[in-house]
């Protein structure tokens, strides 16, 4: 059985840091493209990050210079380290994995997803 575990969310004023934590379970992960989307209250789900089973990673031009993505195949663990983060980061960010590699931003099909963890940031 496939499971994404967030965990990382919570509060934080504008300009501070948060690290976001993905446990992934029940499937081959390290051939696993993994991504991070969010979505906020009256807005569209949008993907955040995506990294490939190489390790290379892409970003949307709104997080890009502030956010980063890594994982750790010996623990099956994603990350997403979000730094300056500004009022309008806020939203529920979600785990996601997609069977395929390579894949980037604007290619990733998630066929896996976690259940979210919230992200508050106040100005």
């Amino acid at each position: 059985q496939v499971q994404l575990v967030e965990s990382g969310g919570g509060s934080v004023q504008a300009g501070g840091s948060l690290r976001l934590s993905c446990a992934a379970s029940g499937y081959t992960w390290r051939y696993y493209s993994m991504g991070w989307f969010r979505q906020a209250p009256g807005k569209e789900h949008e993907g955040v990050a995506v990294i490939e089973d190489n390790a290379r990673a892409t970003y949307a031009d709104s997080v890009k210079d502030r956010f980063a993505i890594s994982r750790d195949n010996a623990k099956n663990i994603l990350y997403l380290q979000m730094n300056n983060l500004k009022p309008e980061d806020t939203a529920m960010y979600y785990c996601a994995a997609d069977s395929w590699s390579p894949r980037t931003i604007t290619t990733i099909r998630p066929i896996y997803w976690g259940q979210g963890t919230q992200v508050t940031v106040s100005s």
